[in-house]
């Protein structure tokens, strides 16, 4: 069993639980990557120097999209953002967005009515223009609440389904920069 997120500070949720998306910020996916590497050269001392060369060459592309993500944020007119769920503040610290609130807290536990009018005055009283849901979850919260404030629902990938092969997460960063450009210019 390897800890990909060992070492690594992690943050805390708004319950005071670990947070485990670690991954979703793509200088957490390269540390988890070194770690995976590590260890497996650990167990595997024959195959290191290839663990090694193979997760070299990962983290060059991870670290050309984040670089991307980093240079697009710069630009961005908006930092303020809403997420569907706690697996954004990892990203969001990366790369200088605030979370100012977050529509389900756990994933399937509908916001009550109190809930969304309360997210419905935040999203009035900052000014926010998107709200950010994800392609594993149904959007009908997020949707209500665009309904009344007139925010915009977008898509934010947190990398945990879809593709399975050696560059889907990659694809889903990219992806999530074009989306955060065109919601937060």
């Amino acid at each position: 069993i390897i800890e990909a997120s060992k070492g690594i500070p992690l943050l805390k949720d708004s319950h005071g639980h670990t947070n485990p998306h670690l991954w979703v910020s793509v200088s957490g996916a390269i540390s988890e990557v070194q770690n995976i590497s590590n260890a497996l050269a650990l167990a595997d001392p024959t195959n290191a120097a290839l663990y090694k060369k193979n997760s070299d060459m990962y983290i060059k592309k991870l670290e050309s999209v984040k670089n991307k993500i980093k240079e697009a944020a710069v630009s961005f007119k908006s930092r303020k953002i809403i997420t569907f769920h706690e697996a954004f503040p990892y990203f969001a610290k990366e790369f200088n967005l605030e979370i100012v609130d977050v529509i389900e807290r756990e994933p399937g536990s509908e916001p009550s009515a109190g809930e969304l009018a309360s997210t419905i005055r935040i999203v009035k009283k900052n000014g926010i223009k998107a709200l950010f849901a994800e392609p594993q979850y149904p959007s009908k919260s997020a949707e209500t609440i665009a309904r009344e404030s007139g925010a915009t629902v977008y898509v934010l990938d947190p990398g945990v389904s879809g593709d399975m092969d050696k560059d889907a997460y990659i694809r889903a960063m990219e992806k999530n920069l074009s989306v955060l450009s065109e919601a937060l210019k």
